[in-house]
């Protein structure tokens, strides 16, 4: 996609001062997908030389808004905590090519805020963490379930940046169950449910993406009966927060999501006996 109305691609590490028509260019999968006929200016991170992912001496992990869907999924072979597997399970959950892996970025999945973005299912799961720069250099931090506020809404205000997302270390330490379902076999996720089972404690949480419009996470002081987790799922996602497109019809991802769950919470509840 040509976008012909931008006139410029400034590089992020000198600063200006943002103008209307600005956009932050990560990967640029997705501002290459489809016409910005808003867009005036360009302002590219690819060059910031922000570290791709790093395990920081408290043993939690941070991601930089530029780390690659094929970084993550090289560094995550090479990471030895119990939720490792997780993290190539979301990767391959993109159903995407190489060429997307190689230049589709974690930051740029979040603030998109799609439904289905499998790195919002993967840093919510895990009870990630984002850092926010605004322009005046103002800093704060919000969860990614609060980050994410509806399908194609976040809590980004004009010209902040999405500069990392931190994964704490008794998250990344979490026993993990993973669960996808779509339309059809090679489809965008329509649903996508993952558990975390905290061995310190004997918490479990159960986290829904891609069948709502923004990330649901429950948590439960230990592991749940069967119809305290349906009661539970029922209480927390309304009528109007079960996502409606060409992927799957309300209804059906509701009973997919719980039947998913149900999958999910068995299979922790088996992993801990």
């Amino acid at each position: 996609m040509d976008l012909n109305t931008v006139e410029e691609i400034r590089d992020a590490r000198v600063p200006a001062p943002w103008r209307p028509g600005d956009a932050w260019l990560g990967g640029g999968t997705f501002l290459f997908s489809e016409p910005q006929p808003h867009l005036r200016r360009l302002v590219d991170l690819s060059r910031t030389g922000w570290t791709p992912a790093r395990t920081r001496r408290d043993g939690s992990l941070e991601l930089a808004a530029t780390c690659t869907i094929a970084t993550l999924s090289r560094f995550a072979k090479e990471l030895d905590v119990p939720a490792a597997p997780l993290f190539e399970q979301c990767c391959r959950a993109f159903l995407a090519s190489f060429k997307i892996w190689n230049m589709a970025t974690v930051g740029g999945n979040l603030c998109n805020a799609l439904p289905a973005g499998p790195m919002i299912s993967l840093t919510a799961a895990l009870d990630g963490t984002c850092l926010l720069l605004a322009q005046d250099g103002t800093r704060r931090r919000v969860p990614v379930t609060g980050f994410v506020t509806g399908a194609g809404r976040k809590d980004l205000a004009e010209g902040e940046l999405l500069r990392s997302v931190t994964l704490p270390s008794r998250a990344l330490g979490c026993r993990t169950a993973f669960r996808q379902a779509s339309l059809y076999g090679l489809g965008r996720s329509a649903v996508l449910v993952i558990g975390t089972a905290d061995p310190v404690d004997g918490s479990v949480a159960v986290t829904v993406t891609a069948s709502t419009v923004r990330p649901v996470r429950l948590r439960f002081a230990s592991a749940p009966t069967a119809g305290a987790l349906r009661d539970a799922l029922g209480a927390a996602v309304a009528d109007d927060v079960w996502w409606d497109d060409i992927h799957g019809l309300p209804a059906w991802r509701r009973h997919m999501t719980f039947r998913l769950a149900e999958e999910i919470r068995r299979e922790l509840a088996e992993g801990a006996r």
